[in-house]
């Protein structure tokens, strides 16, 4: 497997761990506010192979912990189980980060206890996926399929949303809350330009819309958080 960027230390990626982030190439989304459209548009980007990353993991036992693998998409890539069970046989946990519209992929990962950890991105309610996700024919039930399966708490997991200012209001928020009400974890993120993003003339949310997006959250996920900040 070929992967299109390395981070070999992150203290915030995996949540409770020590652990390093992969990041597979290629998305079938190509949201505007992504920060990482070099490994979207397949351009630009690392080519490291897995037994590079296999031998650093072997050098790092005892001292990492975990395995943060992000995109792109990593369920694109149809030999990611296959790694994923050598970077398992080395004792590493595993956090998957995913867009959540391969949701027979993630079950297979989930139920051969291949993953502890989901991240999936909840890009906004479910009426306003198409425009927020910039798909034109995506298919949302496979998005609410994941959203399901994750809230039967067979996998460690949460939802996360990175909020962006015209994509997102505070009346998207609530009728997301209430479509994934219960859910064990919830993360707003408010957009940061890396540079790298998809699309143009984007910009964050004010700080008063970000607590009120956070305030009717809690109204159904009682676990909500704004991600990166004390607020």
């Amino acid at each position: 497997m070929i992967f299109g960027g390395f981070q070999k230390l992150t203290l915030l990626d995996f949540p409770g761990k020590v652990a390093c982030t992969l990041f597979t190439i290629g998305c079938n989304f190509a949201c505007p506010f992504c920060h990482n459209s070099f490994l979207v548009e397949q351009n630009g980007h690392q080519s490291i192979d897995e037994e590079e990353i296999l031998s650093y993991l072997k050098k790092r036992q005892g001292v990492l912990e975990g395995v943060c693998i992000s995109g792109g998409e990593p369920l694109l890539h149809n030999e990611l189980e296959d790694f994923i069970v050598k970077v398992k046989e080395l004792g590493y946990k595993v956090k998957l980060d995913t867009n959540g519209s391969f949701p027979d992929k993630l079950k297979k990962l989930v139920k051969k206890g291949l993953v502890d950890y989901v991240a999936m991105d909840v890009k906004n309610r479910l009426g306003k996926y198409l425009e927020t996700s910039g798909i034109e024919n995506l298919d949302v039930e496979s998005v609410k399929e994941s959203i399901s399966f994750l809230m039967t708490d067979s996998v460690d997991y949460e939802f996360r949303t990175t909020v962006v200012k015209g994509l997102h209001t505070v009346s998207d928020i609530l009728d997301l809350s209430k479509e994934i009400k219960g859910a064990k974890r919830y993360y707003i993120q408010n957009f940061v330009d890396s540079g790298n993003i998809l699309g143009k003339g984007l910009s964050p949310v004010d700080e008063i819309t970000l607590i009120k997006m956070k305030q009717v959250a809690l109204e159904n996920i009682c676990n909500t958080y704004i991600r990166g900040t004390d607020i």
